[in-house]
């Protein structure tokens, strides 16, 4: 399906890196077993099953990004894609666990999913991301769709006054029309938790921002990930010229 697409390499960068879609179960195992790396290893995420692997029902209905390195041959960076025929097969969106899409629902013709995005410690630069980031806007320059939701998370180690204290400063700019508003499952409790709390924007939220993007809300509460989930969306006809030039092109 993505035959044309499926793989670009960055010939300067040292290691060599490229991205292509899984055609496989195998290389669905793969970025699963990445993610099980990244999610339960690496942040004590509390994930069902003991094979090393993190899957759930919706992989089988979703396309796999993965970021390659060409020497290795490991798969570096991951992420899920749904689009809205694929959401309609599995029953729903993802992020709709989390949250009330219904505001975003008129949109759904044209709206992808992005979700379980992760990288592997030792290649989290910006070649790496830059190549999932390429991938997604592949994908949806060639299917023609014009928005991408997904969940940017924050880690909840401290209990959540740092995310609570982010929220509270990137909405005075990034928050997006009330049209476009949706509403947590399970809040984060903000007026419990400090909200004057210095901290750094996540690197994916600040990507995400960067772009053109809206945070939706106050962000969920995923105790299994023990994180704060912000629902972000990038409508395509907001995105930064210069980024776009470079993802797009």
């Amino acid at each position: 399906m993505l035959q044309q697409i499926s793989q670009v390499a960055l010939q300067h960068e040292k290691p060599s890196l490229y991205f292509s879609f899984a055609r496989s179960p195998a290389e669905v195992a793969e970025a699963q077993r990445l993610r099980y790396k990244v999610f339960a290893e690496e942040m004590g995420a509390q994930l069902d099953g003991h094979d090393g692997l993190d899957k759930d029902g919706f992989d089988a209905y979703c396309e796999h990004l993965l970021v390659r390195d060409s020497d290795s041959g490991e798969v570096v960076g991951t992420y899920r894609i749904m689009d809205p025929y694929m959401a309609n097969e599995a029953g729903g969106y993802y992020s709709a666990g989390e949250f009330d899409l219904s505001r975003l629902m008129h949109l759904a013709p044209s709206m992808v999913e992005v979700g379980r995005s992760c990288v592997h410690p030792d290649y989290r630069s910006g070649s790496t991301i830059s190549l999932l980031w390429a991938g997604l806007a592949k994908y949806m320059l060639t299917h023609n769709y014009e928005y991408l939701i997904g969940c940017a998370s924050m880690g909840m180690a401290d209990g959540g006054h740092q995310a609570a204290s982010l929220y509270r400063t990137i909405k005075e700019k990034y928050l997006s029309p009330l049209e476009y508003r949706v509403f947590p499952h399970c809040p984060l409790p903000l007026e419990a938790l400090q909200q004057d709390v210095v901290t750094a924007c996540p690197p994916l939220l600040k990507g995400y921002l960067r772009l053109g993007a809206y945070i939706c809300g106050a962000p969920h509460w995923d105790a299994d990930f023990n994180t704060a989930d912000f629902l972000v969306m990038l409508p395509i006809s907001r995105m930064n010229p210069r980024y776009a030039e470079h993802f797009m092109k």
